[in-house]
């Protein structure tokens, strides 16, 4: 998500690094917050319902599968095109894909998720589709042994992230929604380019998630 020029001088006026954020003259509210928008516009507000902890790590996980056999699906040909709705190689998409499932259980060890590690491009030694779609694999790996072995309690704890503070649950369904996301992308990606995806785009794990209704 990226903000106008005019947007993120206001932003910055008022002291908020980078969207997601609603302003309203001089009061803002930053982070992803619908609770706080809503109060901030004098609107009112049901919260939905959230997924448990566990729901959202099934899904998570069937989302970084989708995106790893779709990824090794890419010939090397088409890693280098960059789409024209974002400067981001095919490449870099799925390797941001990945990191972005890492960045649950790195932000929940660290207790922090600076904006940072969403900017990394895939690593030089990632040149080919089956390296990239391996650090899926190994992300998976990561997520699967850390959910095994997790308290309910460690979704309560609240983490430092970029755009506002965040609950371990809320931290997870963003990120869940956020790799779905870019799965979506991926897929609309395939088509243009020509490549047959080994299975369809899972749509059935998406039902329930506050995913935007673009896809871009």
């Amino acid at each position: 998500m990226q903000a106008n020029p005019a947007a993120r001088e206001d932003l910055q006026r008022l002291g908020v690094p980078r969207v997601p954020a609603v302003a309203v003259g001089d009061r803002v509210v930053h982070g992803w917050n619908p609770e706080g928008y809503a109060k901030l516009l004098g609107v009112s507000y049901a919260q939905p319902v959230t997924f448990s902890p566990a729901e959202l790590a099934r899904r998570l996980d069937r989302v970084l599968e989708c995106a790893e056999r779709l990824v090794r699906a890419f010939p090397e040909s088409a890693l280098d095109v960059i789409p024209p709705e974002r400067r981001r190689t095919v490449r870099d998409l799925g390797y941001h894909l990945f990191r972005v499932g890492l960045s649950f259980v790195d932000a929940m060890d660290r207790g922090e998720l600076p904006e940072g590690w969403f900017e990394e491009p895939a690593p030089p030694e990632m040149r080919e589709a089956a390296a990239v779609a391996s650090y899926g694999s190994l992300v998976r790996g990561r997520l699967q042994g850390w959910f095994q072995g997790v308290a309910d309690a460690e979704f309560e704890r609240i983490v430092a992230v970029y755009y506002g503070p965040q609950s371990g649950h809320e931290l997870l369904e963003r990120t869940t929604w956020h790799a779905a996301q870019h799965l979506r992308q991926l897929y609309e990606l395939a088509g243009r380019l020509g490549v047959a995806p080994p299975s369809p785009l899972p749509i059935a794990e998406f039902r329930g998630l506050p995913l935007p209704e673009a896809v871009w």
